[in-house]
């Protein structure tokens, strides 16, 4: 764990979500209004902006807090005894509370409401099914990467989030803390409230098999 204090790593944690939240809307509602109804070009725009940011932020983050920015993250470090229980749930809170801030202020960017609720419909089990996956998919790129080429994590969380965009049926929400703030526009990147629910538990039934499987891999002869 970082030698930073917890204050510190909360600080980071919270303005790192808010910074890659306002990136995933902002470039949502950017990339419609310039795609003239083209949502394959919205969507386009909306993954570089969100993989190039992740790059980025991590390797500003991560010395400092890890650069979880993402309550799956910190559940699997918290089930790996990487992280105590005590920060783990101080980290889900600054999470979201950053996420929620991210969208207000992607909002205030483009002028719309500050608060919203999103209308955008992302039910049922092949959604369920693509968060499962992309979340999976995710923490591997996590948890194998320290294992192996640690240096590496930034570009290949970035990736992985960029490819995931394009290949999961969900669109690669795979983080907890996103997914509620998604929930509070009604823009491109929205997701209704009622859908949360079962998008967090797949990202955290998923977090966990990830933890299972590389502890397994990894196994110690």
């Amino acid at each position: 764990m970082s030698d930073f204090t917890l204050t510190r790593r909360l600080a980071a944690e919270a303005v790192g979500t808010a910074i890659l939240v306002g990136t995933v809307v902002g470039s949502g509602i950017m990339g419609v209004a310039l795609a003239s109804g083209n949502d394959a070009v919205a969507l386009l725009g909306n993954t570089i902006a969100t993989g190039a940011i992740l790059v980025v932020l991590i390797m500003v983050f991560g010395p400092v807090s890890g650069a979880h920015f993402n309550p799956a993250v910190t559940f699997a470090f918290w089930l790996k005894r990487d992280i105590t229980l005590a920060a783990a749930l101080a980290y889900v809170v600054v999470q979201v509370a950053g996420g929620l801030v991210g969208t207000g202020l992607a909002h205030a960017m483009f002028e719309l409401d500050i608060i919203q609720a999103s209308t955008h419909v992302r039910a049922g089990p092949p959604q369920w099914l693509g968060e499962f996956l992309a979340t999976f998919a995710l923490l591997a790129s996590i948890l194998a990467l320290l294992k192996t080429r640690p240096e590496a994590i930034p570009y290949a969380v970035g990736l992985v989030i960029t490819a995931g965009y394009w290949w999961t049926s969900s669109t690669s929400f795979a983080n907890p803390a996103v997914t509620i703030a998604r929930a509070f526009t009604d823009t491109f990147a929205g997701i209704r409230p009622d859908d949360v629910g079962p998008f967090i538990a797949a990202q955290l039934i998923a977090a966990a098999s990830a933890v299972g499987f590389f502890a397994w891999m990894y196994k110690q002869r």
